[in-house]
């Protein structure tokens, strides 16, 4: 009696099939979420939609975007957010690598100033922009009483357009570097010591090996961080609604603008105050090609200069 060959167990097949089962998940959420919605929101910027039916939308082609490349407002929106990244971009990372510097040294106390550098980034911005009013509105006032000095007494931070883009850098600053520090810890632990003790032995000075040795070495933290803050500064809009509300007011082009209405705010106020939902959501398409353009051109510069381990 002959037996019967034992059936043959197809391994990659069941694996195709676990893979396709636990990725499901995931493709369907972010097509929910994300990759739908974007696409709605691409095709609605070309339409003169209300956000009310669908039946009533027309066509209407690149109108949308004519009309807010020419907009007045909008164009100031676009200038004073690129000179705010900018600004909050160089500061943020300064200000990161040099915490990391410190709390990768053998300072005493390195991991409670570690900690205590990294706690503002719990804070959410809108609380945070309420308590830095406070902070720019009372504190520095009384601070300038009592030490008698009438610039902090009489210099209102929010009363004045250009004081009022340092106080949003600053307080940006104060919640978000601490989060970048620890990018440039990470890639700080990475560096071998025998470079630094090579360096040494060849009589190389600190700021010798900063340059040579440190920032090459890190150069993928760089690409990461670069990445995060230019999207971060962006696409501010928490602490911007509650810390200046996108005043104080200011004459451009003859017409009464928000001086500090960045492009977020921007966009929805569009949509939401002034119920031009269309016209906001091609504004948001505007910001989002901005935000590709820059960010392929700034990691594809970085990632050139990273080094190879």
């Amino acid at each position: 009696m002959a037996t019967k060959a034992p059936k043959k167990f197809n391994r990659t097949s069941r694996d195709t099939r676990n893979f396709f089962f636990l990725v499901a998940p995931a493709v369907f959420i972010f097509l929910l979420v994300i990759a739908i919605p974007f696409g709605l929101g691409v095709y609605y910027s070309f339409t003169d939609w209300g956000g009310v039916t669908q039946s009533e939308t027309n066509f209407i082609g690149f109108h949308n975007y004519i009309q807010s490349l020419t907009d007045t407002r909008f164009q100031y929106s676009l200038m004073i957010t690129f000179l705010f990244a900018i600004i909050n971009v160089i500061v943020i990372n300064i200000v990161s690598f040099s915490l990391a510097l410190l709390v990768s040294s053998s300072i005493k106390g390195r991991n409670l100033y570690r900690a205590g550098f990294f706690l503002p980034n719990l804070i959410g911005g809108l609380v945070l922009g309420y308590i830095w009013q406070f902070i720019y509105n009372q504190v520095f006032p009384s601070l300038g009483d009592a030490i008698g000095s009438e610039w902090l007494m009489t210099n209102l931070f929010l009363g004045k357009p250009n004081l009022a883009m340092s106080a949003l850098v600053m307080t940006n600053t104060w919640q978000y570097a601490g989060y970048i520090m620890m990018i440039y810890f990470a890639g700080l632990q990475s560096v071998p010591e025998s470079l630094y003790e090579s360096a040494s032995l060849d009589g190389a000075n600190w700021w010798y090996k900063l340059r040579h040795i440190t920032i090459p070495m890190v150069m993928s933290s760089f690409t990461v961080s670069l990445f995060l803050t230019i999207n971060n500064s962006f696409k501010i809009y928490d602490v911007n609604v509650s810390l200046t509300g996108g005043g104080p007011s200011i004459m451009w082009q003859g017409q009464a603008i928000k001086g500090t209405e960045f492009i977020t705010m921007n966009i929805y106020n569009t949509a939401s105050v002034e119920n031009q939902l269309a016209r906001g959501q091609a504004r948001a398409v505007i910001l989002f090609v901005i935000l590709v353009i820059i960010s392929l051109t700034q990691t594809t510069i970085t990632k050139r200069r990273e080094v190879e381990m």
